[in-house]
């Protein structure tokens, strides 16, 4: 990450802004994965808080951190895990948010399946929306978009980054077709 995108990152929100999306991990390790999430809420502009929650070395704090979340203004939690990868689904199991799991591989990971599965195969009545492996990336799309049912600004930013990513698209598309045949695009 360069230098100004991890500055712009470790900006601390406006006192006058509330967190409407919390980040948790945890370890520091998933740090560099969950960064992804923290730097979409920023591009579209929702305030997050960011901290570390251990599911299995600091329970206290996660059942308090899960259950105040609501009176505390936030909308949506992003909970990132490896291994075992408890923390989603307990996190979801103590508050009515949505939850968004990002599964990480981890060092001690079985190629990732162990997180995937773990946050992915929860029970009915505890759903954890998962992402794929380290796509923390996608859990801050995801979660903007909740947001932005209820606030037409980030909706608005969300829709202007599709359209970016699709005119992305369609510039590879026009530059590899002055080298390769594409008979779908032409006229």
């Amino acid at each position: 990450m360069a230098k100004t995108q991890n500055k712009e990152l470790k900006a601390k929100n406006s006192k006058l802004q509330t967190p409407l999306v919390g980040i948790i991990m945890g370890s520091d390790s998933d740090l560099k994965i969950m960064q992804d999430a923290a730097l979409m809420l920023k591009e579209f502009a929702v305030p997050f808080e960011l901290t570390i929650v251990s599911a299995h070395r600091t329970p206290k704090r996660m059942v308090k951190y899960a259950s105040t979340a609501v009176e505390r203004g936030l909308k949506v939690i992003i909970a990132g895990a490896g291994g075992a990868a408890h923390l989603p689904g307990m996190i979801a199991s103590l508050t009515t948010l949505p939850v968004i799991g990002v599964p990480i591989k981890s060092s001690n990971s079985i190629d990732g399946w162990d997180s995937v599965l773990s946050i992915l195969q929860m029970p009915n009545g505890v759903p954890v929306a998962t992402v794929a492996l380290n796509a923390a990336k996608n859990a801050g799309i995801i979660a903007a978009q909740i947001i932005g049912t209820s606030d037409e600004t980030i909706s608005k930013k969300i829709s202007d980054y599709k359209i970016q990513l699709e005119k992305s698209v369609m510039d590879k598309v026009k530059s590899i077709s002055e080298e390769w045949q594409n008979n779908f695009d032409e006229k």
